[in-house]
């Protein structure tokens, strides 16, 4: 029976040590945790400045500066067609040959109404002479009969005077008219060489030259071809080749209404041709000054050289159309600007190591780099990453991102 209550005050003993080991090893953690706070270690970046410049990347397509069908200006049958596909060809080279039978006889019948009309005009200036050598006998029979009449009056009868009167005024009546029919004659010859110099014009078309410098990308007609004179827009003539201009190439941009005010003649530009993985150097040449209704954007035009013909038209090209630049602004990169809320903002780590939440304005952004217009100031330490878990007055230890800090 002692045995029993020994064992059973021991057991009691046990167990009470237990229950104030356990108490004492529970309390005495959170002690030491309240005591001693952790800091944790961000990746942190300063504010530097920087000179930025804001673009977009557009898509283009590289099309020929001048693209044209070349048209016959005269009816008739080719003779010799000198290109085909592919050809390059200078400008003035003769790229094919009409025959035209019937020209040569218009261009003849010119020939012999020049010369009857200069016939015409030689005849009538012979007469034209001989009226007027006929008026001065006249003219001087009438002097001398008025000069008779008026020392001796009555000598000679009124009726003669008349007579003479009216053969003088008759001469210079006829002069007159041959001298109309010499300025008639005169107005066909002139009116003959007009005619033969456009029949001559005409025979100069049966050749067809080439424009321009460029290349054959079409070929419609072929040796015996009967070709129609393009000479009218409602003509269904049918062209001899077509003829595309490729030095330079036209490179067209599609710029978006909100980038349209930045658009300037003049503006520099590179020009990336990813299929050839080339980069060229080029100008804003020239812009249409509206909008296409369908797209909201408004073609803008860079004149590409392209003197060894490597760029093809259809070819695609990339451009960076610089919008604005602002110089020493105070920049940041991307990934220290926080945009998971309504506001823009940063966190910012004092010297002290606290974070503070600070809302901010951006300007200019790029791949590398974002403009802070308001809310920081040249050299802040900001949080650069994940932020996920800090909020306003955590303590933490900067790491500086080398990576970052050091653009």
């Amino acid at each position: 029976m002692r045995t029993s209550r020994v064992l059973l005050a021991a057991a009691v003993l046990n167990a009470l040590a237990l229950m104030m080991a356990a108490c004492g090893k529970h309390g005495a953690a959170p002690a030491v945790a309240a005591a001693v706070p952790a800091e944790q270690s961000v990746a942190a970046v300063r504010v530097t400045r920087a000179s930025l410049s804001g673009s977009i990347t557009l898509t283009g397509e590289f099309v020929p500066y001048q693209d044209v069908d070349v048209m016959a200006k005269v009816a008739g049958y080719v003779k010799e067609i000198n290109v085909d596909i592919g050809d390059r060809v200078r400008a003035g080279q003769v790229l094919a040959t009409l025959e035209v039978p019937e020209m040569d006889a218009e261009i003849a019948r010119a020939g012999a109404a020049i010369d009857q009309a200069g016939a015409e005009e030689a005849r009538s200036e012979e007469e034209v002479r001989r009226l007027e050598s006929a008026h001065q006998i006249a003219h001087l029979s009438l002097t001398r009969i008025q000069s008779v009449a008026k020392k001796e009056p009555g000598l000679v009868p009124q009726q003669q005077v008349d007579e003479a009167t009216a053969r003088d005024l008759e001469a210079e009546a006829q002069i007159s008219a041959a001298k109309s029919a010499v300025a008639a004659a005169r107005e066909r010859v002139r009116g003959a060489q007009a005619d033969q110099s456009r029949l001559k014009t005409m025979h100069d078309y049966e050749t067809i030259a080439a424009p321009f410098d460029g290349r054959i990308t079409k070929r419609y007609a072929n040796k015996g071809s009967m070709i129609q004179a393009g000479i009218s827009s409602q003509s269904q003539a049918m062209p001899v080749v077509r003829i595309a201009q490729d030095d330079p190439l036209r490179l067209i941009l599609p710029v978006p209404e909100s980038s349209v005010p930045t658009v300037a003649v003049g503006h520099a530009v590179n020009v990336r041709v990813p299929s050839l993985n080339r980069t060229i150097a080029g100008k804003v040449t020239r812009f249409t000054g509206s909008l296409q209704l369908s797209t909201r954007t408004m073609d803008t035009e860079v004149d590409v050289a392209n003197p060894s013909w490597t760029l093809l038209p259809g070819m695609y090209a990339e451009v960076d159309l610089a919008l604005q630049e602002h110089r020493d602004a105070l920049t940041a990169p991307p990934d220290a600007i926080d945009r998971s809320g309504a506001d823009v903002r940063v966190f910012s780590i004092d010297s002290g190591g606290a974070i503070h939440l600070t809302p901010i304005q951006i300007g200019i952004e790029t791949a590398r780099q974002v403009e802070i217009v308001k809310g920081v100031n040249d050299g802040d330490m900001l949080v650069a990453g994940r932020r996920g878990s800090l909020k306003e007055g955590d303590h933490v230890r900067p790491v500086m991102a080398g990576y970052l800090s050091s653009r």
